[in-house]
């Protein structure tokens, strides 16, 4: 029992380490004073699995694979894959970011639809990997993210740029939901960031 504890520790620690992250441009000294920032996200260059096929062709393909397994399963599928975006990402992320700085008693916010805050970031999902769950035997979900920070005023104003490779996206026990597992990897993407907001400006 012991022995099967440390190899679980042992893989989610692996998990743990794998995300990088990268400065692209600019830093993180603009958010110095501010106490909101607005926050956007987009799909629109997003790409699935090792092949980085589209989105569009990956929802056509899995919907197809369960529907021949039971009828009606992939549409089922298609609308929870389509709802998870806003339901389960989006909010994932955003939830990690704010506790993150909300624990060490930071008074900065990332807020949907805050339009007078004078940064906007632009949460760019450009790839992920879903995972898969056999019980016995599991593969974590990656996401890879451009999160781009902008002047709301003036979206052509990037002051800082980060790429993410790679977000591990799982959960203690199981966890047989993709969408679920690929939300992991927004709530670790978000955290990292703001791990890096904290040690960069406060």
């Amino acid at each position: 029992m012991k022995k099967t504890a440390i190899i679980a520790l042992l893989f989610f620690s692996g998990i743990a380490m794998a995300q990088k992250v990268k400065v692209e441009k600019g830093d993180f000294k603009f958010l110095k004073g501010q106490k909101e920032v607005n926050i956007e996200f987009v799909y629109s260059n997003l790409k699935l699995m090792k092949e980085e096929i589209t989105e569009e062709q990956y929802v056509k393909e899995r919907a197809a694979e369960l529907n021949e397994k039971s009828k009606g399963k992939g549409d089922i599928w298609k609308k929870k894959w389509e709802g998870s975006k806003e339901l389960i990402w989006n909010l994932k992320f955003l939830e990690l970011a704010n506790i993150v700085l909300s624990k060490e008693k930071k008074d900065l916010v990332f807020q949907e639809g805050a339009t007078n805050a004078k940064y906007t970031l632009i949460v760019d999902a450009v790839w992920i990997y879903p995972g898969w769950d056999a019980a016995v035997m599991k593969q974590a979900a990656k996401v890879s993210t451009v999160l781009r920070f902008v002047e709301t005023a003036n979206r052509n104003n990037v002051v800082l740029e980060l790429s993410t490779d790679k977000a591990p996206g799982d959960q203690w026990g199981n966890n047989f939901s993709n969408e679920s597992r690929i939300g992991e990897g927004f709530a670790k993407t978000a955290k990292t960031m703001s791990k890096m907001i904290l040690k960069e400006v406060f």
